[in-house]
């Protein structure tokens, strides 16, 4: 039975991705920034960036959208400051001004152009066009609302992209989603707490991918959490 039940777990698994926040290899961006690749696409890529106190990025324009989460420390961008927790989302053509962070910050970045050589350079040089592009969203903590979608499970909305959704969900200890299958590849970051995919366990500043057409398997936090995930709606019958 043990060994059926081994087999059937590496069955379910089969595909998924989990990079924990302790493994992978960082690599330097410029002076005090240094980034970590999560997971790449083929036009771009899931990130934990890292800026020392003090570093910033350059102007820049985005080939696609992007969204950010400050997982510690903290970002001030266009005169905004973003603490842990706070979400930011720049759509593709914004251009955006010099992000800075006085005290550190790693944050997670999804749709970044980091990992690919061509969108990053073509992404400096339209940040020298003029033109601002549509305004930036930001999601603090205190912000969005929240909406009840299973006992002791809350979501809230953060990004609709076409078919794509992005949105936090916070489950209160004890609480679980069931099993689900994607038409979509979905992702996700622990920010706080852990849970298990199936037997898997995520765990807070974890990264994890289930691949689309793969069961994600049932979602069961017996000590709270809060994940961002992005993945496709459902299709309606």
């Amino acid at each position: 039975r043990l060994l059926s039940r081994v087999a059937a777990s590496q069955r379910e698994q089969a595909g998924w991705v989990t990079v924990r926040g302790r493994d992978g290899q960082w690599q330097a961006v410029k002076s005090g920034v240094r980034s970590k690749m999560l997971w790449q696409a083929p036009h771009s890529s899931s990130v934990l960036i890292e800026l020392q106190p003090g570093a910033s990025l350059p102007v820049h324009r985005h080939a696609s959208l992007e969204e950010g989460i400050v997982l510690s420390g903290g970002f001030q961008i266009d005169g905004k400051a973003l603490g842990p927790g706070d979400y930011h989302m720049s759509h593709a053509g914004s251009r955006h001004g010099r992000i800075s962070s006085r005290q550190g910050v790693v944050a997670y970045l999804r749709g970044t152009s980091l990992g690919h050589t061509g969108a990053m350079l073509g992404e400096l040089v339209g940040g020298l066009l003029p033109g601002a592009g549509e305004p930036a969203v930001t999601i603090t903590g205190a912000d969005g609302k929240w909406e009840s979608i299973a006992a002791g499970v809350d979501s809230k909305l953060l990004c609709r992209d076409g078919e794509m959704v992005s949105r936090f969900l916070r489950l209160q200890p004890g609480a679980s989603l069931p099993a689900d299958r994607s038409a979509g590849d979905e992702e996700c970051m622990m920010v706080e707490g852990d849970a298990y995919f199936g037997d898997r366990l995520v765990c807070a500043g974890d990264f994890h991918l289930t691949p689309a057409g793969a069961e994600r398997g049932a979602l069961v936090s017996e000590n709270g959490a809060l994940l961002f995930v992005r993945s496709r709606l459902p299709q309606r019958s």
